[in-house]
């Protein structure tokens, strides 16, 4: 069975054992009553053997049993899965065991008598945590798969898969590039794929930024000099140009290269040759020019911000980033990923993502994209993002019908990303008939299928 199946199927299963069958049809009657699905044992034995079968959400038992006492009962299952939270049931000179397991890892202890509502409040509790952990397992299994698949390119959402479909098939291509993308949207992880799925691999991959230069050294930087060729050229430079042949130049914030040196690269791409500053010689060069943007390049070029030529130049081929907050279901996989980075790296254990660092991560838009998120990861790690989650009356505003609405659509699809398409597993998940959630699913214009 999957992690995802996993998650589904266990949701709301609570696992009760008690010799007295009296006791049993009481608390499956109110647990049932309660909306959870229930299922009741008078011995150990056939409880462990069910567990094992098919994990539920919550085990609920009696310390006091005929063929192995709960304590015992508890240690087994802490073997078999030790986040699988057990409550136990005490009798009052059992409660001094029961805080004793309870540091072992017991979720709580109820003592004889209890109100139902007792066990109710600790119930939901239990499998809230339950459903945190499944999710958090499901998660990791598709980090892992993720990751296996393409460590640069992290993402399940349906606009990911086919931005690195078409990387991949513009990597072999090799044309000339303009990748367009908003800040800290991952504009340099896509030039290298480009070079790094391309037969110029084994051969240099030059990055520039064009904005973090000085006006003043960005052309020498580009196409080199010669010795003398200015005052303090003391020694030849090879240009970024030159060290890029053979392999790929990335020209990163390309909107921000003076005007008057884009009529200079523009004949390096047109002639493939470059002229170093005080040199007369003319060299060739064979490389792939992948160029960067997070503006419109067409509409600066109507503008005269950019020069028309370069940018029709350049425009070859052109690869839109989708922003983060447009692909949302990678949210939660890339913060995972950065999280453990960020741990890994600070020599520290990764903290445990709670419920409302979930609705922070799923409500926030992330107008830094993929390096705010990383940012935010490695804060966590630190113990310190907990100081940025806005608390549940910060959500969007709008009318109570429209928030319910938002709120339904992205639980449903979040559900289906954890369920991988699986109306089924998702429906078990969340509690609805599969006839309703498809009508859900239909309302909000969802398709299961992108979620596979």
């Amino acid at each position: 069975m999957s992690v995802d199946e996993e998650a589904g199927r266990s949701a709301e299963r609570v696992v009760f054992i008690d010799d007295e069958a009296e006791v049993c049809r009481a608390n499956r009657q109110s647990l049932e009553l309660d909306g959870f699905t229930v299922e009741t044992f008078g011995a150990a034995g056939p409880a462990l053997a069910a567990i094992i079968a098919n994990p539920p959400g919550l085990v609920v038992t009696d310390v006091r049993l005929p063929d192995l006492d709960g304590i015992a009962l508890f240690a087994r299952i802490k073997a078999i899965d030790p986040e699988l939270p057990v409550i136990l049931i005490t009798g009052h000179g059992d409660i001094r065991m029961a805080v004793g397991a309870m540091r072992e890892g017991a979720y709580d202890f109820l003592s004889k008598p209890y109100p139902a509502e007792s066990l109710m409040v600790s119930a939901r509790r239990a499998l809230e945590r339950r459903r945190l952990v499944l999710e958090n397992r499901a998660l990791r299994a598709r980090l892992e798969a993720a990751v296996e698949e393409d460590p640069a390119f992290l993402g399940i959402s349906p606009e990911m898969v086919r931005l690195r479909r078409l990387v991949r098939e513009v990597a072999q291509a090799d044309v000339d590039v303009l990748v367009f993308g908003e800040t800290g949207s991952g504009k340099e992880v896509v030039a290298s794929a480009l070079h790094r799925w391309s037969r110029r691999a084994s051969r240099n991959f030059v990055a520039m930024n064009c904005g973090a230069l000085p006006d003043s050294v960005v052309e020498s930087e580009l196409f080199g000099h010669e010795a003398g060729a200015f005052t303090g050229a003391l020694k030849r430079r090879v240009g970024r140009i030159e060290h890029a042949q053979g392999g790929t130049l990335f020209l990163d914030e390309i909107e921000s290269m003076p005007l008057g040196l884009q009529v200079k690269l523009l004949r390096v791409l047109q002639e493939r040759a470059v002229e170093p500053l005080g040199s007369n010689e003319i060299r060739s060069i064979d490389m792939r020019v992948v160029a960067a943007t997070k503006v419109d390049l067409g509409q600066a070029a109507a503008q005269g911000a950019f020069r028309d030529d370069l940018y029709h130049r350049l425009n070859v081929i052109t690869i839109a980033i989708p922003p983060l907050r447009d692909r949302r279901e990678d949210v939660m996989l890339l913060f995972q990923e950065f999280l453990t980075r960020a741990a890994t790296r600070f020599g520290r254990e990764a903290p445990a993502i709670t419920a409302a660092v979930r609705e922070h991560l799923r409500r926030h838009d992330w107008p830094g994209n993929v390096r705010e998120l990383g940012h935010f990861a490695e804060r966590h790690a630190l113990g310190l993002g907990q100081n940025e989650v806005s608390p549940p009356e910060a959500a969007t505003a709008g009318t109570l019908a429209e928030q319910v609405d938002r709120f339904e659509r992205g639980l449903i699809r979040e559900e289906l990303i954890m369920a991988g398409g699986d109306v089924r597993i998702a429906a078990e998940s969340l509690g609805t008939p599969r006839k309703t959630l498809y009508d859900k699913i239909a309302r909000h214009g969802l398709t299961p299928t992108d979620y596979r």
